[in-house]
């Protein structure tokens, strides 16, 4: 099985590396069976974050065709006020650090990103998985209307009003599209899907190793739906 996680200008860091370590930890406790790099639309190149200008590498392409699973990270940058609405068009002028997240988002959107997303997101095969703000950036492209999915919480009701149906849960799985909630439910998302795809018993011991308890009942669309409490 192999990972991608995407980078783009202005991700936040602790979205990549939290489910990065996780996931990597568990292709050695498989011997391999999971292998896992950073990427981005355009290619290998320096990429910087949202937060102090912190730049990791992308090492390869984002390629649907030979990834299984494709994690996308939110962006960090200024939440602002309430209503406060952004000064800069998304997509206009330059990239530069503290950006709002829905113009870094945004700036997202103008790559070929989307696309790529719509081609994991059309192959069943594919699981896209979103860490925080990073369900997002397809929500925002059209791709995930009818979808369930989460993020975190600032950003519910702009994933609800994308057609999606939010949820308020540290982990949703709908199949071949896995979210998750807020900055830290990337050591969740990762020990989860560590869980599905390779087994409990290598989860379980990267969990271990990891010294981290997961958060959460993992939201699925399946069972009694609970009456009002």
């Amino acid at each position: 099985m192999h990972a991608q996680i995407v980078l783009f200008d202005g991700f936040d860091p602790l979205d990549v590396v939290a489910p990065y370590e996780v996931l990597y930890a568990g292709g050695t406790a498989s011997d391999g069976a999971l292998t896992v790099e950073l990427v981005t639309a355009e290619g290998p190149r320096e990429v910087v974050g949202g937060t102090g200008a912190l730049t990791l590498r992308a090492t390869g392409t984002l390629d649907p065709r030979t990834a299984d699973l494709i994690v996308v990270p939110g962006a960090s940058g200024r939440v602002g006020e309430p209503g406060e609405v952004p000064d800069v068009e998304a997509g206009e002028g330059e990239w530069r650090q503290d950006e709002f997240i829905p113009v870094l988002l945004g700036r997202a959107l103008t790559t070929t990103l989307p696309a790529l997303l719509k081609e994991a997101l059309d192959d069943p095969t594919v699981t896209v998985a979103t860490v925080c703000g990073g369900s997002l950036v397809p929500a925002m492209a059209g791709l995930l209307e009818g979808r369930h999915a989460t993020t975190h919480h600032l950003g519910i009701d702009m994933l609800d009003a994308t057609g999606v149906h939010a949820v308020r849960a540290r982990i949703v799985d709908d199949g071949d599209l896995v979210s998750g909630a807020g900055v830290t439910s990337g050591l969740d998302l990762g020990l989860y899907l560590l869980e599905r795809e390779l087994g409990p018993r290598i989860a379980h011991a990267v969990e271990t190793l990891f010294a981290h308890e997961r958060r959460g009942t993992v939201w699925r669309a399946t069972g009694l739906a609970p009456a009002a409490l």
